[in-house]
């Protein structure tokens, strides 16, 4: 997909604020306001902008502890425990993150929790009895350097 640089600008800015009015963002691209909600909507339209949403601070809402967990399920030629597990992990709402993977493990999942001890009991009681999960490796975020949503336009 070629992009102009009228939609790079759009994309650039929305990034990082995704409410802007149509008025300002014309005026920060230096177009009228009609042709740019145009571009802007050609960009809905196409996929390119998935969605907006509100980015929450976890620690302002309790949720001090972030884990990255490696999970390993078994990989047989049936695929029903992976099925089962990707439905399982959908419905945690203390997973935020999950990828598959290459390397030593399948899965890399992002955790939240309160704090240890919640985390200690998510991964007992939750993480540990995820369908198919033979083996699970945490690593703890101590601190972030770099958080961020926004994707390097070229």
């Amino acid at each position: 997909m070629t992009f102009s640089n009228s939609d790079k600008k759009i994309l650039r800015i929305l990034q990082a604020d995704g409410r802007m009015p149509n008025v300002a963002l014309a005026e920060q691209i230096g177009m009228s306001p009609s042709p740019c909600l145009r571009r802007l909507k050609q960009l809905e339209d196409d996929g390119v902008i998935s969605r907006y949403a509100a980015i929450l601070d976890r620690e302002k809402l309790g949720l001090g502890i972030m884990a990255f967990v490696e999970v390993k399920v078994p990989q047989i030629a049936e695929t029903s425990i992976v099925d089962l597990f990707k439905d399982a992990v959908r419905r945690e709402p203390s997973i935020i993150g999950c990828h598959l993977t290459a390397g030593q493990f399948d899965f890399l999942l992002t955790v939240v929790a309160q704090d240890m001890t919640a985390y200690s009991a998510l991964a007992q009681n939750v993480l540990l009895r995820l369908p198919g999960v033979q083996d699970m490796r945490s690593s703890f975020v101590l601190e972030a350097i770099k958080d961020t949503t926004m994707l390097p336009i070229a």
